[in-house]
């Protein structure tokens, strides 16, 4: 069976409607899905792009974008304490290995207290709360906040950026990615279907010259 590999960061409202969906398409579309944690901002430090927060009609907009998908969804929404806020934290820990289930409670928790109830997921012992719930230990705080850990989820956002993750979230399955919910559809279509992109469109599109830049 292929693995989607989806990465995100709490940080962002894309990725928790993504995640509300993705797990119902990945089983539709016969795939695993591997959650990776990344973090957002290098991503953004990578590309030498900004956040959507950070641009304030931007972050006006997106107020009204994630309530209406969340609608759609049908899922809860509520806005975090503050935004942006610190993630590092909530990805450490679900950086830490941990078996498939045990994951994917402690990240619905995590989601679900940045992003549906409004409790955030800055403060350890709210974290700490939520891990219980998930089944992990009080100790698995302190070892999410250990070198080894650290180091875990620098290299998955690295090995994002290397393999062309500008944002989250995104899906990479079968050597196709996936950006945002907007692409949500197209990644059901892909799994039931295959690529629809024809590889001469890519390769044309790849080497057209450019005619303007931007000063």
């Amino acid at each position: 069976m292929s693995t989607l590999r989806f990465h995100f960061d709490i940080i962002s409202p894309y990725a928790y409607l993504a995640w509300t969906q993705i797990h119902d398409i990945a089983e539709r579309g016969g795939v695993t899905v591997e959650p990776v944690p990344v973090l957002f901002a290098a991503l953004l430090e990578a590309h030498g792009t900004r956040g959507p927060a950070e641009v304030p009609a931007r972050r006006a907009y997106l107020i009204h974008d994630v309530a209406r998908i969340a609608e759609r969804f049908g899922v809860p929404l509520s806005p975090p304490p503050a935004h942006p806020f610190n993630p590092l934290l909530a990805l450490r820990l679900a950086s830490l290995p941990l078996p498939a289930d045990q994951r994917r409670a402690l990240i619905d928790g995590l989601f679900r207290a940045a992003w549906a109830d409004g409790t955030g997921v800055t403060d350890p012992a709210a974290v700490a709360v939520i891990a219980g719930r998930a089944g992990i230990s009080p100790d698995a705080l302190a070892q999410a906040e250990d070198g080894e850990t650290k180091a875990r989820l620098r290299d998955q956002s690295a090995r994002a950026i290397a393999e062309g993750v500008f944002g989250v979230p995104t899906s990479i399955v079968n050597g196709c990615m996936f950006f945002g919910c907007d692409s949500l559809p197209h990644l059901a279509h892909f799994l039931a279907h295959g690529d629809v992109v024809p590889e001469e469109l890519v390769a044309r599109w790849a080497n057209l010259p450019a005619a303007a830049s931007r000063r």
